[in-house]
């Protein structure tokens, strides 16, 4: 019976029965992101998105040059999609595969993938551009093999560093073998002259190690070392140091070493804050080197506005932040370190390549993940956050979780199947 409420007037009226929706308990947005499938839902959806915004970016900032080139202005569109595809059925079985297979075959995978990244010297194989010596060239077949030796060394440290956990803070369990054998990935990958996928992957082995424990006083002695070893390559490059002195130049203009990243900065500043519009962009009229890879960014910039690259930010923050809840939570030390490794690598190298399409670091011809072009780099970017879903599904309780939800799912569409017979 409904309770009686005495109105102003003194007359009783009936207050209706809460329904079972009011009673019903409401999910707060902190009781939803400490759900044990959050990290899982996270990761898949800022990929999705990411991957849907580097293809449309991809079409739209490199038509103009396929036209001038004779080509369809759909040409890199489509090898772009055709990369993903690719890359979709690897993330897809990789997010199905147990932790501990990873494991076991850590080692062979990361000696694969130092002998493909060798067969760029093979006369006939190697092949290069830029002054890089880093593909593989095949008839119409290219590949970078220093993409495969980012997954193959992440999981590699992840076995390595889990294993000796317990003894990490002795500087020689801690360097050994982890250091010699990620200092030999890194040396095969600058013998071919890409120092910016070297820089990549020293970030990788320091998130890595940096999640293992290892003591941060031997991070300061890397650091020193690592400085010095850039110092003299910069110097040994004449090409290197025309980028950093361009760089580090006030005088600036367009005939100066410095064009690329003036026009990158001129086509972030002329989008404003909504953009020009899709398609609308300016310095993709052969203005802009690499418009479709290196400085999509900034053509992100121009036709989106700030909003558009905040999108982008924003995305690559919460993939940042669901990877991060995935090493908070994970009981295997393998999974954690293997996650943070990921983690430095691909929101690493996000932000260095934002960080040079701003003007605060020189070029150094790193791609922003998932949405500039390059077939190697979004294969293996697929891969390795394929890895992390596979992570994020043995989170404590979402396996349980996930296996309900689809219990729901089953059930829901046998009732909607019988109600339409």
């Amino acid at each position: 019976m409904a309770d009686l409420h005495v109105t102003s007037r003194g007359t009783p009226r009936p207050v209706p029965a809460p329904s079972p929706a009011d009673t019903e308990p409401r999910t707060s947005v902190l009781g939803q992101w400490n759900s044990a499938v959050t990290s899982y839902y996270v990761l898949i959806g800022t990929t999705a998105l990411l991957l849907v915004i580097g293809l449309v970016m991809v079409l739209s900032s490199s038509s103009v040059e396929s036209l001038d080139e004779g080509n369809s202005p759909y040409a890199v569109f489509f090898d772009q999609a055709k990369y993903a595809l690719i890359g979709l059925p690897a993330l897809l079985v990789l997010a199905r595969v147990p932790a501990r297979f990873l494991q076991a075959v850590a080692w062979p995978v990361l000696g694969v993938a130092i002998v493909f990244q060798l067969l760029v010297f093979v006369p006939g194989l190697g092949c290069g551009a830029g002054g890089n010596q880093n593909w593989v060239c095949v008839g119409g077949f290219s590949a970078q093999p220093s993409e495969a030796i980012k997954l193959a060394l992440a999981v590699w440290l992840g076995a390595v560093l889990a294993r000796k956990l317990p003894l990490l803070r002795e500087w020689k369990h801690a360097l050994i073998p982890a250091v010699p054998v990620a200092g030999v990935a890194v040396l095969v990958v600058l013998a071919g002259h890409d120092l910016g996928t070297a820089l990549v992957l020293l970030l990788l082995v320091s998130g890595a190690m940096f999640v293992a424990g290892v003591p941060l006083r031997i991070f300061g002695v890397a650091a020193v070392l690592g400085a010095g070893v850039a110092a003299v390559l910069t110097v040994t490059s004449d090409n290197r140091t025309a980028r950093i002195m361009s760089w580090l130049s006030a005088d600036c203009d367009a005939s100066s070493a410095c064009y690329q990243t003036l026009h990158g900065g001129w086509g972030l500043a002329s989008g404003g804050w909504g953009g020009l519009g899709l398609g609308e962009s300016r310095e993709k009229w052969s203005y802009l080197p690499a418009a479709h890879n290196d400085f999509i960014f900034a053509i992100i910039g121009e036709e989106l506005g700030l909003i558009g690259t905040l999108l982008v930010l924003g995305l690559f923050g919460l993939m940042a932040l669901a990877m991060v809840r995935v090493i908070r939570r994970h009981p295997d030390p393998f999974v954690r370190v293997t996650t943070g490794a990921i983690l430095c690598w691909i929101i690493g190298q996000a932000l260095v390549n934002v960080a040079v399409v701003i003007g605060l670091a020189p070029v150094i011809g790193l791609p922003l993940p998932l949405v500039s072009a390059g077939g190697s780099a979004l294969i293996m970017t697929m891969a390795a956050l394929g890895v992390v879903i596979s992570f994020a599904r043995s989170e404590p309780g979402a396996a349980e979780a996930l296996a309900a939800r689809a219990g729901v799912v089953r059930r829901s569409l046998a009732v909607v199947g019988r109600t339409r017979g």
